[in-house]
């Protein structure tokens, strides 16, 4: 599916919102520790500065944008995989990016009763209370926790589902998070995972280069690395889930300038986190920057679009009951033999 979002002509969107009764819930302030046995991380290399991405999702929670529909659309995609499960997942838990978006549009999807909100940004955890008077979901617990995707405070087999929607692409040791899910998880609970591909803001990247070479004779990073597709299915195997599935979407996102891509950017906390990074952006190489992606880019109507690659990925923690391959070497009937019987002749 490609996407075709307009982010500001909102008269076309709509959302109905009505007051529910005031739900129990908590904030809490975790430690960092890990669902590891062995409490280690599975990677030395840090790529990203958290406590610098922490700070950027604090600056979000103000600068959020209500009903971002690019952020609702991908959200929906991810709970509709609820939908099309037959069992309930009673116990959620719902890690760190597009927490907002997910919590108001769980509706009744999965059978969840009780629901854990975690985010290391305490402002983005706030604003998430706050709003709960105004999501329509009924009869639903939820608990809010201050804490980080790399070390999960939670117990093993302590819930049913672990949602990330647009998070976890900015830790830096995402297989050993998503180990983490897949130990957090009861048998037979499923982890159902979003993250951005590395096709996002590929005309971006463009520009920016082209600016850079342009106006400085060199390159610096301005734009994180993210997974490959191809990625994707190897991360949910060396995490350990049984019955991976990825899938892909593009969406694809008008603004009227580049600064309003970058101000949307900002808004979701997706701006640059590296730690290799050069703090300061020449003022003359961000104007070429927005000239070139106009030049190159622009539609016919003036806006400039922004490709976004959402990977998504489900992967179940292994209970007797799923469905396993059969031990190499035990098949009884050979390809030849099938060919034979069935075969055109060719």
């Amino acid at each position: 599916m490609r996407g075709l979002l307009s982010m500001y002509q909102r008269s076309s969107w709509s959302l109905w919102r009505r007051t529910t009764t005031n739900e129990p819930y908590r904030i809490l302030l975790s430690g960092s520790f890990s669902t590891d046995p062995d409490g280690n991380q599975s990677s030395k290399v840090n790529i990203f500065d958290r406590q610098l991405k922490r700070k950027q999702r604090d600056r979000a929670a103000w600068l959020m944008r209500p009903n971002d529909s690019f952020v609702d659309a991908v959200a929906e995609n991810l709970l509709d995989r609820l939908e099309d499960c037959k069992k309930s997942f009673p116990t959620a838990l719902c890690l760190g990016g597009s927490l907002e978006a997910v919590r108001r549009l769980l509706g009744g999807r999965g059978g969840i009763e009780k629901l854990i909100m975690m985010d290391t940004s305490y402002d983005m955890i706030k604003l998430c209370k706050d709003t709960e008077k105004d999501v329509h979901n009924e009869n639903i617990e939820t608990s809010y926790v201050v804490g980080d995707e790399e070390f999960l405070p939670l117990k093993e087999s302590s819930v049913d589902v672990v949602l990330s929607c647009l998070g976890l692409h900015w830790t830096n040791d995402l297989p050993g998070s998503m180990i983490q899910c897949r130990l957090a998880l009861k048998p037979d609970g499923i982890f159902l995972g979003a993250i951005l591909g590395g096709e996002t803001l590929k005309e971006l990247r463009i520009a920016c280069t082209v600016a850079q070479m342009e106006r400085e004779g060199g390159i610096s990073p301005r734009i994180s690395p993210l997974a490959q597709v191809r990625d994707a299915g190897n991360l949910l195997s060396r995490a350990g889930f049984a019955l991976p599935g990825v899938d892909v979407d593009e969406y694809v996102v008008k603004y009227q300038s580049a600064l309003e891509l970058i101000e949307h950017l900002r808004s979701m906390g997706e701006t640059n986190a590296l730690l290799q990074r050069n703090n300061m952006l020449n003022r003359e190489t961000a104007l070429a920057t927005a000239a070139i992606y106009d030049s190159m880019f622009a539609a016919e109507d003036g806006t400039i679009p922004a490709t976004f690659q959402v990977i998504f990925m489900t992967g179940w923690r292994e209970h007797s009951s799923q469905q396993k391959a059969k031990r190499r070497g035990s098949a009884t009937v050979s390809f030849k033999d099938i060919q034979k019987k069935f075969g055109n002749g060719n």
